[in-house]
């Protein structure tokens, strides 16, 4: 059994650095390996989630049963269902006060390997401590500025009516790979998928002035029903940007709705031409060009698809 610890002071108060950590399902906003989490239950407590995350380049999922306790601050786990090279993995999230005020948030794993083979026992090694470093440091830059945060994240949606067939709509959403061909405004696109539906795109989309810029994802995708993503690499101005593809029967079509999540970079407020000098002018400037992209590929679909349908 092997044993990992990393731990970080915060200036903020305890409650709110529990309570990004007992709450999951949010956590892919905050935490950047952590690409997409399902909570599928419990209560009273305890709970069972589905992580996707990145660790050392590469995208693994796996199962948890978690043990939240907010009266000692601590967050117990153990993987029920792993992703090799870990054959098992156990830890503890704990939050203490700290004299003079803020806290310490130390992180602890213990984790065998299949077969305890050194090289697996070294990738896990690795995977551990620099996600640990990367939660620790995400957790502390949003839980010290939370007081601003009002300002710096935000979600909105895009939505549209099309009248052919879900599965239809949905292999247009799920065919990224042929959106260089497909969508205007993606002037590349690198994709690649995995047989459990785990996609990795490097796209770089054009802007209204021409200008180019790249981005990298990872996409979950949920047959027929909807495709939930991460940007790894963002655009200057943005911190960090979740979103999704959801799919909706209505009558003899399909609702389609684009839902995004994003958080402003507070340092680079300011400093991108054309999206002004305060949260309010860079929050608009973001909702107008990730939103213009939804909205032009959401247009698309409704084309493809209705015509698709239509022979």
């Amino acid at each position: 059994m092997h044993r990992t610890r990393n731990e970080i002071d915060i200036d903020a108060p305890a409650g709110v650095v529990f309570g990004v950590i007992a709450d999951p399902v949010r956590w892919p906003r905050f935490f950047a390996p952590t690409v997409h989490v399902e909570r599928t239950g419990l209560g009273e407590g305890r709970e069972r989630i589905r992580i996707w995350a990145t660790g050392n380049g590469e995208v693994r999922t796996w199962t948890s049963l978690r043990t939240v306790d907010p009266v000692r601050r601590t967050v117990e786990f153990h993987q029920e269902v792993s992703a090799p090279p870990v054959r098992s993995m156990s830890g503890l999230w704990t939050v203490r006060d700290r004299d003079g005020g803020g806290v310490r948030l130390v992180l602890e794993h213990e984790f065998e390997a299949v077969d305890g083979e050194p090289a697996g026992v070294a990738w896990i090694r690795s995977a551990t401590d620099g996600n640990s470093r990367q939660e620790l440091g995400n957790l502390k830059r949003i839980a010290e500025s939370w007081d601003r945060l009002d300002d710096l994240l935000f979600s909105f949606e895009d939505e549209i009516r099309i009248d052919a067939a879900p599965d239809t709509v949905y292999a247009f959403l799920h065919d990224a790979g042929r959106w260089e061909e497909r969508l205007p405004h993606v002037a590349r696109m690198d994709f690649e998928e995995t047989p459990d539906g785990v996609q990795r795109l490097a796209m770089r989309t054009r802007g209204k002035d021409g200008s180019t810029h790249l981005t990298e994802s990872v996409r979950v995708c949920f047959p027929g029903e909807r495709i939930v993503y991460k940007q790894l690499v963002t655009p200057k101005l943005i911190a960090g940007h979740t979103g999704e593809w959801v799919l909706e029967k209505s009558g003899g079509g399909v609702l389609v709705r684009s839902r995004h999540t994003v958080s402003l970079d507070e340092d680079m407020i300011g400093a991108v031409p054309g999206t002004g000098d305060t949260p309010a002018s860079a929050r608009e400037a973001v909702r107008a060009a990730i939103g213009g992209n939804s909205r032009a590929t959401l247009a698309l679909a409704k084309e493809f698809a209705e015509n698709a349908d239509n022979g």
